[in-house]
């Protein structure tokens, strides 16, 4: 899998409020946007979004236009020529997954509905390259990113006792909760559903109590 859909033309279908748009990440505009999140976003200082706050992230491994192909993507908000927030993306070609990252917005754009319409971009892109899932997690320590999850259909699934860190003030650093979401993409045909005789009786309660509506 070495080619992207043309993310500029999904990025401009994102349904956000009147004057603003999502477009694709420049090179050029890497040392910005590591301001700018540091600035809106200083809790992943620490955890697994402090590769955001690096500039060899951004130069080793996010993908842009007209050169080779990489797993990361990186879309700016922006309205006029400011920059709003920005969302990001990446895809997993040997298990064929999207996973829907981090979402960072400036307090007074914070109306945009950034966190769903990155989260249709994730799953239009998951669909023209047709993965099989979409996956992303939300903190607990605040309800509108697991709204916005929500609010685009996807499902909750789990949820995840500390697996990462963030700052939750400052000078203080702690495991948090995060719910567990995803979006499958394939038909329930691509799907191998367990056998009872192959789940303990509180993974099958778990699984009857998650997927039920299946």
């Amino acid at each position: 899998m070495n080619d992207w859909p043309d993310i500029g033309e999904l990025a401009a279908r994102a349904e956000l409020a009147e004057g603003y748009r999502l477009e694709p990440m420049r090179r050029a505009e890497i040392g910005e946007l590591l301001c700018f999140v540091d600035t809106w976003f200083p809790d992943i200082r620490v955890g697994s979004a402090s590769c955001f706050l690096r500039p060899a992230f951004y130069e080793e491994r996010v993908h842009f236009a007209g050169e080779a192909a990489r797993d990361e993507l990186v879309l700016l908000l922006k309205r006029g020529d400011e920059l709003a927030g920005m969302f990001s993306c990446a895809r997993d070609p040997d298990a064929l997954a999207m996973h829907a990252r981090l979402g960072v917005a400036a307090a007074p754009h914070r109306g945009a509905h950034l966190a769903r319409a990155g989260l249709v971009f994730t799953e239009a892109v998951g669909r023209r390259l047709e993965m099989g899932i979409a996956r992303g997690e939300a903190t607990l320590k605040a309800p509108h990113v697991q709204r916005a999850f929500e609010g685009a259909g996807w499902q909750l699934i789990g949820i995840t006792p500390g697996y990462d860190r963030e700052m939750v003030e400052p000078g203080v650093v702690k495991r948090v909760y995060e719910a567990a979401y995803a979006k499958v993409l394939v038909g329930a045909g691509g799907l191998l559903h367990p056998q009872r005789q192959n789940l303990t009786a509180r993974t099958q309660a778990m699984f009857d109590q998650v997927f039920a509506a299946g």
